[in-house]
């Protein structure tokens, strides 16, 4: 009698065992994270943030997915396959009124955090024949790919320069690795890349034997691409320090990065994300150093066309910064 009480006892409680086991994975989330290529700087900074926030949130187990850039990202939130995204602020812009890649309807977006400025690179290399914009006429031209905000602003600067991106280039559709190893096969002139610095690619194009990189001023374009598409653009600069072999200082134009998600988040889900990322951002910074602008005082609506999140705007009020 004893020997069978035990029996069921041990039985009964490997049971419940197994239950428990059961309810706390039902009980874990998972969260998508929209980054980019993996030539670019969303991806290595996504998966830095989808380990942050995987060790520090209890129950959760975040992932970098690999995409073709902002348009995806908002594409995939709005479908629902990802919990956050990163996205340049003009193509967010676009995600949430509904216009240009977003016309099949608009995306409810809520931005988590502001994080670094995208520096729009237009390279090319010495002996292409171009040292200025309107040398882009006549030439094979890479303006992005078609999933990644690249392709939005490219087209911006080609309209603000005078030139038509149909009719006066041989136009590309390629992401920055792609636009990289077609440079150095010689099938493109020159490339368009928005990205923060520095990006992999363009330092591996940089450190090429035999090639000398060269980037095109744009800086005096940001005004008219302004009064055009709202107060998004500045002009801005790539120190010569950042890519091997650069001559001079780039002047060119940017755009703020920010990391959205949907209008189906929890405020509390907000907040210790948002608090994880500013907290932990020592981390981040660790894997690239663009996240050193993961800080509060970036933390203003101008630099974001899309509303904070609820849950954001509660971490925010705690450390003293007002919207």
């Amino acid at each position: 009698m004893f020997k069978r009480f035990r029996k069921t006892s041990i039985a009964a409680a490997l049971v419940a065992t197994a239950g428990l086991a059961g309810a706390a994975i039902a009980q874990q989330k998972t969260m998508a994270i929209g980054t980019g290529g993996t030539g670019g700087v969303y991806y290595p900074l996504g998966g830095a943030i989808a380990n942050v926030l995987s060790k520090a949130l209890p129950n959760t187990q975040a992932t970098a997915e690999v995409t073709g850039g902002s348009v995806d990202n908002l594409k995939l939130i709005a479908s629902g396959q990802s919990e956050l995204g990163f996205s340049m602020a003009d193509a967010a812009l676009d995600a949430l009124n509904g216009q240009d890649k977003f016309k099949s309807g608009k995306v409810p977006l809520q931005t988590l955090l502001v994080v670094y400025p995208n520096r729009m690179h237009i390279v090319t290399i010495e002996g292409a024949g171009i040292e200025k914009m309107s040398d882009l006429k006549g030439k094979r031209v890479s303006t992005g790919s078609p999933g990644g905000a690249t392709e939005v602003m490219a087209f911006r600067v080609i309209e603000a320069a005078g030139l038509d991106k149909d009719k006066d280039m041989k136009r590309e559709r390629l992401g920055v690795a792609e636009s990289v190893n077609a440079i150095k096969d010689r099938k493109i002139d020159a490339f368009f890349w928005v990205g923060g610095v520095p990006t992999a690619a363009v330092t591996d194009l940089a450190a090429t034997p035999g090639m000398k990189i060269k980037f095109v001023d744009h800086a005096d374009l940001a005004a008219k691409m302004n009064e055009k598409y709202g107060k998004l653009y500045s002009p801005s600069t790539i120190s010569k320090s950042i890519y091997p072999g650069m001559d001079k200082d780039n002047a060119n134009t940017e755009v703020w990065n920010i990391i959205v998600t949907g209008n189906k988040m929890s405020d509390d889900d907000a907040y210790n994300i948002v608090k994880t990322l500013v907290e932990k951002k020592a981390d981040i910074v660790a894997v690239h150093k663009e996240a050193e602008s993961f800080s509060l005082d970036n933390q203003v609506q101008e630099r974001s066309p899309v509303p904070f999140h609820p849950g954001a705007l509660k971490y925010f009020k705690e450390k003293g910064i007002g919207k």
